[in-house]
């Protein structure tokens, strides 16, 4: 199920500064980036960069993305933030997540054509410099066809924070 953004404040914040966080992403490094940890749910080529895990502020990695540190940071109940990086011909399988509390939100920095994620029965194709927001304890998937890797910010937020949440 996806969220209308608006309903987001921060996602405009994010959206309004998009090609700062994209520069930010270009200039980490190559070996910077790791396997997203559950590799039984990809064939391949998953990476993250992490600058918050499960409200944990990884000091390191936000030093290096200061600008978007203070973007993430200013977003109520932001519990985590990562670089996600998808190869070319990677799909990640359909799955659940496991914490009903937050909501997922997308940031596209880096999109093909041929990419798409799916969250129930609905699809949907990033948009650089736009946001998607979804509930990824609906089932959902990812994949992307594309010869490019697809790039986005990736940030989890508490649902607690916002009182009424229409779908679209």
């Amino acid at each position: 199920m996806f969220y209308e953004t608006t309903i987001f404040r921060f996602t405009q914040n994010l959206e309004l500064n998009w090609l700062l966080i994209k520069e930010e992403f270009h200039r980490l490094q190559q070996n910077d980036s790791i396997p997203w940890q559950k590799e039984f749910l990809y064939n391949k080529g998953w990476d993250i960069f992490t600058l918050y895990s499960f409200g944990k502020k990884l000091e390191d990695n936000c030093r290096l993305c200061p600008e978007t540190t203070q973007l993430i940071e200013a977003i109520p109940g932001m519990t985590t933030a990562t670089f996600s990086s998808l190869a070319p011909g990677t799909h990640i399988l359909p799955h659940e997540g496991y914490i009903n509390t937050v909501l997922r939100c997308h940031l596209g920095l880096i999109v093909a054509d041929d990419c798409a994620i799916r969250v129930g029965d609905e699809t949907k194709t990033w948009q650089e410099g736009k946001c998607l927001v979804f509930d990824d304890t609906v089932e959902h998937e990812v994949w992307n066809r594309s010869n490019i890797s697809r790039i986005v910010l990736l940030i989890d937020f508490k649902k607690s924070q916002f009182s009424k949440l229409p779908q679209i």
